[in-house]
């Protein structure tokens, strides 16, 4: 009885391990138009009454405005060109701060929320958190860099029943993803550590100032080309908007 149950484990963990790298096979070609969260979140509505909305576009990085990646890069994870998916030296300082009882920074990097958002469920448990860092792993070895902005501009949550960075251009710009500007994006990535209370189309005092600190920051850290605009010319805007 046990071998049989050591056997069927084992096959069990063999599909599962295969099954996870046909996932991400897959998603390095095939648009991500639906996750997890967005699942979750319209189950939650169709239990509640409410009406299902999920405002949500899929396209392509080179139509979405070289700012948006800067943006985020500099609000989010401004390692992101650089580290393997996992950022140490702010887990680190995460793990020290949780020790002396203050509350937790935030440490996970884009790579690591895309692969959350892609595969995983939303929650802190130990097994999600688990599969969170496999998942990382390997996006980062066959997607690469410019896969994982693609997806994570286009599956992050942006305001509330928004997804990714043509819906809320779309909504809350009235403008498509790639005509964004710097100031625009830098309100976006502003309001993403918590896209439900903060809103980038009526930006709060609190915002307007992320945003501020977010558009100095875009012309310092490492460029982001994924859109193969000229690094100088977005530099040279971002600055001029900052002024």
């Amino acid at each position: 009885m046990v071998k049989k149950l050591l056997k069927w484990a084992k096959r069990i963990i063999i599909f599962l391990f295969l099954f996870s790298i046909f996932q991400v096979v897959l998603f390095k070609f095939v648009p991500v138009y639906y996750t997890p969260l967005m699942v979750w979140n319209n189950m939650g509505q169709l239990f509640s009454g409410e009406a299902v909305v999920c405002h949500h576009k899929w396209v392509s990085i080179d139509k979405i405005s070289g700012y948006l990646p800067l943006a985020v890069v500099a609000s989010e994870d401004n390692l992101f060109l650089d580290h393997s998916g996992f950022d140490f030296d702010q887990i680190e300082k995460a793990l020290n701060e949780a020790e002396k009882g203050k509350r937790q920074r935030g440490a996970s990097t884009i790579s690591q929320q895309t692969a959350k958002n892609v595969f995983l469920w939303s929650g802190h448990s130990y097994i999600r958190k688990g599969l969170e860092v496999y998942y990382t792993f390997l996006i980062e070895h066959i997607w690469g860099k410019e896969r994982i902005m693609e997806v994570y501009l286009n599956s992050i949550e942006m305001g509330k029943n928004i997804y990714g960075a043509e819906a809320v251009a779309q909504v809350n710009f009235r403008k498509s993803a790639k005509a964004l500007t710097a100031g625009e994006s830098a309100l976006i990535a502003a309001t993403l550590p918590n896209p439900i209370r903060f809103n980038s189309a009526k930006p709060s005092a609190y915002i307007q100032r992320r945003q501020a600190k977010i558009l100095d920051l875009m012309w310092k850290v490492k460029p982001v080309e994924f859109d193969k605009e000229d690094k100088k010319e977005v530099k040279k805007n971002v600055k001029k908007t900052k002024k």
